[in-house]
């Protein structure tokens, strides 16, 4: 497992995360950010081109270094980026001190996903936002067995992706309102791809 997990892995990350079908969400997720944001699970840096200069300064964390060492191939301009390898789980900022905390596509491998989120909400300043885009927990029975039914096998093979975790209620249990929630399944697999996009502040 040690080559699949530390060469071939992260190139097959990077790859399906380039599916173009996923930049309308980019595009409204990553636009949103401002001030000081801390990405969260930043991966090969496919999200460093949607930054628009409100990110006054992005702080990439990512847990994996080679994503990390592919992330600073990445071309950006005008944008202030710090390269973090460390896990979400235990971020090394001081209580209130960033502005934007974004999550794309993450919150399904972080291992203490409720661990991350409170330290996501410990980070950020009063009138912070969490900016996210996920897929996760459908609402449709079948969708739901079948999500259940793989995810035991798909998270051995896909760097620890659960399909089936409730991001609404994750993000909530940790102590976030959520603003704005939209739902619903991109083309795709059906057990893959029902996404859940919004914003949340802290309580």
């Amino acid at each position: 497992m040690g080559i699949y997990r530390d060469v071939i892995l992260p190139k097959l990350c990077d790859l399906s995360m380039r599916n173009e079908r996923l930049h309308p969400y980019r595009e409204r997720v990553i636009g949103a950010a401002e001030g000081r944001v801390l990405e969260i699970g930043s991966g090969s840096g496919l999200n460093l081109p949607f930054y628009r200069p409100v990110a006054q300064e992005v702080l990439a964390l990512e847990p994996d270094p080679t994503l990390l060492t592919m992330a600073r191939r990445v071309p950006y301009s005008g944008l202030s980026v710090d390269f973090i390898e460390a896990s979400a789980e235990a971020i090394p900022f001081e209580d209130k001190s960033v502005d934007t905390v974004v999550t794309t596509w993450t919150l399904c491998t972080i291992p203490g996903a409720a661990t991350a989120l409170a330290e996501m909400r410990r980070v950020l300043r009063p009138q912070g936002k969490l900016l996210f885009v996920e897929h996760g927990l459908s609402p449709d029975r079948g969708v739901r067995w079948w999500q259940d039914s793989l995810t035991p096998v798909w998270r051995r093979i896909s760097g620890g992706c659960h399909l089936n975790r409730p991001i609404q209620s994750l993000i909530e249990d940790a102590g976030f309102r959520i603003d704005r929630i939209e739902t619903g399944y991109m083309r795709g697999p059906k057990p893959l791809t029902f996404m859940y996009e919004g914003s949340a502040r802290p309580n």
